[in-house]
């Protein structure tokens, strides 16, 4: 495909990937009131500002967005679990208040993690709650597989494990064929044609809307796509042979079915790649971002898991 068609491209990647939801969307007023009591600040990894949104005290939980989403994403799990737990949402480097380093290799996936427990030490603890959807999701695999140590539990949001993800693109052919968006937002030059606009369509209310324009206006859209380029499979798809590394804390799963880029077939197996329990939850009708499809069942579904 030649560059000068792709934002023909792009646009049918946001409307086919990124699907909208079939929840009624109500005004999140709530979301705003937390925004004014959340703490802001920053942790450092290796010259590098992670900007995090805290509230609540207890253990420590650390929410890890995907794309393209910031910290906000989180917000009415927030203000649920901010009772018993210390929530922080972070945005990812690149995106909004954290800081931007230029080039594909500051996006390395070993970096992304480092930057999560730069987080987790930022807080003075040894370990930690990790919660992750979409490229957080992907982040918060890796984080409990290379450092089980800082790993309490692990909760992840419509990102199957990276086996799962692997062996679909190399078999599922509906899988291949629904990542043609991450193919193309690999290319280089890709991010040229995105906008802040562009990237917010996903989201329903108008208010939150305009908070994520702001936000996307202060990210990196290069980098955004960094991600991609760096650490999204390359064809020719092929299995992860490699020895299996298990996750060693207990997992809760969430799965919106309705998602089209990250499909649930990718969810079979999973406790083969496991040492503990997985709590499997699907939605139907919740799209990709199902923290936000789906934001009370959610919220209510980590309450209960946490607690047990």
């Amino acid at each position: 495909m030649k560059l000068s068609s792709f934002d023909r491209c792009v646009a049918l990647c946001f409307t086919s990937v990124i699907v909208a939801s079939q929840f009624a969307v109500a005004a999140d007023t709530d979301g705003f009131d937390l925004e004014k009591r959340v703490m802001h600040g920053y942790a450092t990894n290796n010259g590098v500002r992670i900007h995090y949104a805290s509230l609540g005290q207890g253990p420590l939980l650390v929410m890890i967005h995907g794309f393209p989403d910031f910290w906000f994403t989180w917000r009415q799990q927030m203000e649920m679990l901010a009772k018993d737990f210390q929530t922080v949402a972070i945005d990812l480097r690149g995106y909004n208040l954290s800081d931007k380093p230029k080039g594909a290799d500051n996006y390395d996936m070993n970096l992304l993690v480092e930057d999560v427990a730069a987080v987790v030490r930022h807080f003075g603890k040894e370990k930690a709650i990790i919660v992750g959807h979409d490229w957080g999701g992907a982040v918060a695999w890796t984080f409990a597989m290379k450092l089980p140590q800082m790993t309490e539990k692990l909760i992840v949001l419509n990102l199957p494990h990276p086996r799962g993800i692997m062996r679909e693109l190399a078999h599922n052919p509906k899988q291949q064929q629904n990542s043609a968006y991450a193919r193309r937002l690999q290319q280089e030059g890709a991010h040229t044609n995105l906008t802040a606009e562009i990237l917010a369509g996903w989201v329903k209310d108008p208010a939150a809307k305009m908070k994520y324009v702001e936000a996307f206006r202060r990210s990196d859209l290069e980098a955004l796509l960094n991600y991609y380029k760096r650490n999204y499979p390359k064809e020719p798809y092929v299995e992860d042979a490699s020895s299996v590394v298990k996750v060693q804390c207990p997992v809760l799963l969430i799965h919106g079915l309705g998602d089209a880029a990250l499909l649930a077939d990718g969810l079979n197996g999973t406790w083969n790649w496991l040492e503990k329990d997985l709590t499997l939850v699907t939605i139907p009708g919740a799209g990709h971002f199902v923290q936000q499809d789906a934001a009370d069942l959610v919220s209510r579904t980590m309450k209960m898991w946490l607690a047990r």
